[in-house]
């Protein structure tokens, strides 16, 4: 299932019945797409890691609480942005949650557009990580589509071999070497030296100035 950012999703934890309630009636009132869950066990039950969206989540809930439950979103291949509420928040519980990655702590009770502020926030903040894991996905896919001699021929143009070096580190003529450059160009899907530079970084192959 892919996400698009009609299809983000709210996910709403907290033990609090009317809580949920409440949240649910907030956030679908400014057109958002909502779903509660009573506790962070069942969230991760129905959780697909293709969905796009955020978490709100209550701090203090029994059994798993959110805090433990924040520790727990890697095991469960949750990447989303996490905003923390609690009607009992002191320093520590915020400091924990935000060192453990949490975007922001409110405490209870909050004002309604504080809340949708931060929600679309991360919102936005999912729809951009949602957006580059995507699109690195497709260039790996494009990558996978060259054939041995075209993956020599990025790794040696990347590096700053001219086609006639390049040709002959690989013992074959130039006009060989144009011939894989341009089929390689074209599955890569750039049109610049500078965009495969760029697309050769993500992929690893060659490292950023700044690293």
């Amino acid at each position: 299932m892919n996400s698009t950012r009609e299809e983000q999703t709210v996910f709403v934890i907290d033990d609090d019945a009317d809580v949920r309630d409440s949240l649910k009636w907030l956030l679908e009132s400014v057109g958002l797409k909502v779903q509660t869950f009573e506790n962070a066990l069942d969230f991760f039950e129905a959780f697909d890691e293709n969905e796009s969206g955020c978490i709100v989540m209550d701090v203090r809930m029994p059994g798993l609480s959110g805090i433990n439950a924040q520790k727990k979103l890697p095991e469960y291949n949750v990447e989303l942005p996490v905003i923390m509420i609690s009607a009992h928040g002191n320093v520590d519980m915020a400091v924990r949650a935000l060192t453990q990655g949490a975007m922001t702590f409110i405490e209870k009770p909050f004002d309604d557009q504080v809340l949708i502020d931060h929600v679309h926030n991360a919102l936005e903040k999912d729809r951009l990580r949602f957006s580059k894991r995507n699109s690195q996905a497709r260039i790996r896919e494009h990558y996978d589509s060259l054939t041995r001699r075209e993956r020599q021929v990025l790794e040696l143009i990347v590096k700053g071999f001219s086609n006639q070096e390049a040709a002959d580190e690989l013992a074959i003529n130039r006009k060989t070497v144009e011939g894989h450059r341009a089929h390689m160009m074209a599955k890569m899907k750039v049109d610049s030296f500078a965009e495969l530079v760029q697309v050769a970084i993500g992929l690893g192959l060659v490292r950023s100035i700044d690293q």
